[in-house]
C-alpha cells in the first residue's frame, strides 16, 4: 500500500512516495509547475510495484493540483494545519510529512471530490470568514477596491479565467477568444506564471488583462497575514519578470476571505474582484450545462467566472464558443474585469464555496 505526499515550493512540487512501512518506494522527485499533467500520469504507477497510491496528500495551501488528480481518479486527500507540523511562511511542509500523515492516520485527512474541490468539508470556515469580513469589505468598497459585478446600466461584461496559465488549456482558450475578437481577464497563480512566462506574454500580447490569484491557490483562512502578503508579492514579482508590470486586480482562491487577509489590502494594493456568475465549470458538469449556466445568469455588468487551469478544462474549452456567441447575441461588450469597478455595490453573498 503506497502513500504519496505533494509539497509546493517557489519553483514547483516535491513528491515522496512511501509504503505501508514508511520505506521510500522511489527517490524524492521534483516537478515544475508546467509538468503537472506528467506528474498526474506518473502518480498512477509511481513505483517499481506499479501499484497506484492508497492516498495522494496535498496541503490546504495547495489548490492547484487536486483538480487534475481527481479527474484522473486518484484518491486525493487534504491535510489541514492542525494535523501537520508548522509550515514556513512561503511553501508547504515537506512531502514526506504529508505522506507519513496518510500512512499513520489517514482518518485525520479529508478526502477531496471533484464537486467540492480543495475546499471539501471546509464550508463552515469559508462562510465564517466571509461573515467576519463584512466591515473590511465595506471599507474596500468605499475606496473602489472591492466588487463582484459592474454597473447594471451599461451593456458591459467581463469574462474571466482562473488558475492558469496552463500548458494545455490556456492556449486553446486564447485561440477561441481570438476567433471571436473578445477581451478576457486571466487571474493567474504565481507558481504557474513563474513556470510558464511565455504563456503570460501570449495573454498580454493578445490584448487581454491579468489578475493576481495568489501563488499556490491556498485556502486563505489557513494563512497568517504575512503568509498571505507573501503569496501576493511573490506573484506580482513573477508577473513583473514575465511582462514588466503587475496586475491591478486580485481574486482570492475559492472567493474565500477573512478580516486578517483583507486587512493586508486596506492600506493599498490591488482591487479585490469576485464574480456574480459562476459557470460551475470546475465541477465538470458538461459543456452544454456550463454554457447554459452562464447564459441563464449573465447580464449587463456581470463578472463571469471560468477556468483555464487548475484541472481538466476540456469542458470549459468546449463550452466557450457557445458562451461567447450567446453573450454577443445579447449585445454585450466584453471588457477587462477592472473596467467594471465603478458603480458596483457592496455585496457579500453569491460566491460559491468552490471556485
Amino acid at each position: 500500500m503506497l502513500y504519496a505526499g505533494i509539497a509546493w515550493s517557489a519553483d514547483g512540487y516535491d513528491v515522496e512516495v512511501i509504503d505501508a512501512e514508511g520505506v521510500r518506494v522511489t527517490a524524492p522527485t521534483h516537478w515544475g509547475a508546467e509538468r503537472v499533467p506528467e506528474l498526474t500520469a506518473w502518480l498512477g504507477a509511481p513505483g517499481p510495484t506499479s501499484e497506484p497510491p492508497r492516498a495522494v496528500v496535498v496541503e490546504s495551501t495547495n489548490g492547484l493540483v487536486d483538480g487534475l488528480f481527481t479527474a484522473a481518479d486518484l484518491p486525493v486527500y487534504r491535510a489541514d494545519p492542525w494535523v501537520l507540523p508548522e509550515r514556513p511562511d512561503f511553501g508547504s511542509v515537506p512531502a514526506r510529512a504529508l505522506a507519513e500523515r496518510a500512512r499513520t492516520d489517514l482518518a485525520s485527512l479529508s478526502p477531496l471530490t471533484a464537486e467540492g474541490g480543495g475546499q471539501t468539508g471546509r464550508d463552515d470556515d469559508y462562510h465564517g470568514g466571509i461573515r467576519r469580513s463584512t466591515a473590511h469589505e465595506a471599507e474596500l468598497t468605499r475606496a473602489g477596491r472591492w466588487f463582484r459585478h459592474g454597473p447594471r446600466d451599461r451593456r458591459e461584461i467581463a469574462l474571466t479565467f482562473d488558475d492558469g496559465p496552463d500548458p494545455v488549456f490556456t492556449g486553446q482558450v486564447l485561440d477561441i477568444l481570438a476567433r471571436y475578437g473578445v477581451h478576457a481577464t486571466f487571474f493567474c497563480v504565481g507558481l504557474h506564471v513563474n513556470a510558464l512566462p511565455d504563456e503570460v506574454r501570449r495573454i498580454v500580447d493578445a490584448g487581454h488583462s491579468l489578475g493576481n490569484h495568489t501563488w499556490s491557490h491556498p485556502f486563505l483562512p489557513d494563512l497568517s497575514p504575512r503568509q498571505f502578503r507573501l503569496q501576493l508579492e511573490r506573484t506580482d514579482e513573477a508577473f513583473a519578470r514575465a511582462v514588466g508590470r503587475v496586475p491591478v486586480v486580485f481574486r482570492p482562491p475559492y472567493g474565500a476571505r477573512t478580516p486578517e487577509t483583507l486587512g493586508e489590502l486596506l492600506s493599498g494594493g490591488p482591487a479585490l474582484a469576485l464574480w456574480d456568475v459562476d459557470s460551475w465549470d470546475w465541477a465538470r458538469p458538461g459543456p452544454e450545462k456550463i454554457a447554459r449556466t452562464v447564459l441563464d445568469h449573465a447580464g449587463p455588468g456581470s463578472l463571469i467566472l471560468m477556468h483555464d487551469g487548475g484541472g481538466d478544462r476540456r469542458q470549459s474549452v468546449a463550452a466557450l464558443p457557445a458562451v461567447i456567441e450567446g453573450l454577443l447575441e445579447q449585445d454585450l461588450r466584453f471588457v477587462a474585469a477592472d473596467a467594471l469597478r465603478g458603480g458596483a455595490e457592496a455585496e457579500s453573498a453569491g460566491a460559491h464555496p468552490r471556485e
